[in-house]
């Protein structure tokens, strides 16, 4: 998980973003409050393009994949990880087990590799394009078609309002409708058709929500603007008569492989077709007139949200604090479990290597440790974990939202090893420490009073901590003093032994 905290002057940031069709690097030095970008690599990977119904990955476009990522990791070599932001997208959340690439693929890039969900994603673009553009108070629509989805977002200024993400794409959309290359007005129509209807889940409410511009962005719509311009078919970005010209242009070409125009690379003649009708749909659904071209895209929106939890906008602490307001939690409980954990964590962090980001996601689960209370008392744990596997956190990656499930998971009764194991295996000792942290915590506020705590003395080794308490408190909270003699036990699951010593 990205750490962004003390960004210097002078210092390099990077993006990698792993997409459906392109995997892009940006590399920018942090001066004077703004970012310079100094490098920028893109490779065509098509990475949409070898993914099997089974969701398996053809063997061409994985080891395509890792290549590209060897080139990135050799750019981005003594950059440390807290100054590298990679993620991955649509290609890799579809398959059927992201792990099996993600381990060469972090070995090739040299740094840990995230995968967003779509909205997540959405929410990265946006804030891409709105530091890319002018700052204005109206709102806006933003479109973006990448290889395997298309995200939706109505913003204003730098806050994402609506966002939305659906599974088309222009490879995947050009592999479905026109797998062998050729171009007809018959299938043009089924294609537009079946794409509308996955756009009605949400076109109504977006129309109904409003915007005064729109925007789009990433290669698919460039594109599609450098054809417009190329052959004048608009003065003013990209029009929905300008589309229909292109549409029409495409299908009397009726071949993907005759394709010629005025704009079109060879690269991107391979997938223009799906973008193009995926774009034809969203201006008929969304009753779009006209579209502006924005230059900047996610992987500045990383760079971009890096800077943001470096000065105290991090969205994570906005989506716990949501998360806290939605399910009711005692504000009060919480806030003693989360003095308490941050105590312990900060006397074993060093012993055990423990980083600022790793005390960010401690605090972030005493605060919603409780959070299943909402459902039932029985099984609370179990509820809240859920409740965060299946919420839409702002700002944190798939791995990052099973690294909170996993501890709220474990943090009361019996842990289950296989929790562990289901994590990315750089994520498994951290989990395993964190959890064990929190639980002394839970513990030791089991009486859900004001009543202070005594000295605390926690020391760690590399698989044991030892929590020293006056013996006298101890004799006057025999309860407490049950409950860690049997949490020694309970600590087994987690590669830990819990030793209670007093004096």
């Amino acid at each position: 998980m990205t750490d962004a905290n003390d960004i210097r002057n002078g210092e390099l940031l990077a993006a990698v973003d792993i997409g459906s069709n392109s995997f892009h690097m940006i590399v920018a030095r942090y001066e004077h409050g703004e970012l310079r970008v100094i490098d920028r690599l893109r490779d065509s990977v098509r990475l949409a393009m070898g993914l099997g119904a089974d969701g398996s990955l053809a063997a061409p476009q994985r080891e395509r994949a890792l290549a590209c990522l060897a080139q990135f990791g050799q750019r981005l070599r003594g950059l440390a990880h807290g100054r590298v932001h990679a993620v991955a997208t649509n290609a890799v959340r579809q398959l059927a087990n992201p792990q099996a690439f993600l381990m060469p693929a972090e070995t090739a890039l040299g740094h840990p590799i995230e995968i967003v969900s779509g909205r997540e994603e959405a929410r990265l673009i946006y804030l891409g394009v709105a530091n890319g553009l002018p700052r204005g108070t109206q709102r806006r629509l933003v479109v973006d078609i990448g290889g395997g989805s298309t995200e939706f977002i109505i913003g204003q200024d730098f806050e994402a309002l609506e966002r939305e993400s659906v599974q088309i794409g222009c490879v995947a959309s050009t592999r479905r409708f026109f797998e062998d290359g050729k171009l007809t007005a018959k299938r043009w129509r089924q294609a537009s058709t079946e794409i509308a209807v996955e756009l009605q889940q949400f076109a109504a409410d977006y129309r109904s929500r409003g915007w005064a511009e729109a925007f789009g962005s990433s290669g698919t719509v460039r594109a599609i603007g450098s054809i417009v311009h190329a052959n004048r078919w608009s003065d003013s970005g990209i029009t929905a008569d300008s589309i229909d010209r292109l549409r029409d242009a495409l299908i009397a070409a009726g071949s993907i492989q005759a394709l010629e125009l005025p704009g079109l690379s060879d690269e991107r003649a391979q997938v223009i077709a799906g973008g193009v009708v995926i774009l034809e749909a969203v201006f008929a659904a969304l009753g779009v007139e006209q579209m502006g071209v924005c230059e900047t895209s996610m992987r500045e929106g990383l760079l971009y949200d890096m800077l943001g939890r470096a000065m105290q906008r991090d969205p994570r602490a906005g989506a716990i604090a949501a998360l806290v307001e939605r399910y009711a939690v005692d504000r009060s409980q919480a806030g003693r479990v989360h003095e308490t954990a941050l105590r312990l964590f900060d006397q074993v962090a060093t012993a055990w290597h423990l980083e600022p980001i790793d005390r960010d996601v401690l605090g972030w689960c005493a605060d919603i440790h409780e959070i299943g209370l909402a459902i039932a008392h029985s099984q609370h744990h179990l509820h809240g974990a859920y409740i965060v596997a299946h919420s839409d956190l702002a700002g944190f990656s798939q791995q990052g939202q099973q690294l909170l499930e996993t501890i709220l998971r474990s943090h009361r009764r019996r842990p289950q090893r296989s929790a562990f194991e289901a994590l990315p295996e750089r994520l498994r000792t951290i989990a395993r420490r964190l959890t064990a942290l929190l639980r002394l915590a839970v513990l030791l506020h089991r009486g859900r009073t004001s009543e202070p705590l005594p000295p605390l003395s926690l020391h760690a080794g590399a698989r044991a901590l030892r929590l020293d308490l006056p013996a006298l408190w101890l004799d006057q909270h025999p309860l407490t003093r049950a409950d860690l003699e049997q949490e020694g036990d309970y600590f087994k699951p987690l590669g830990l032994k819990l030793e209670i010593g007093t004096r």
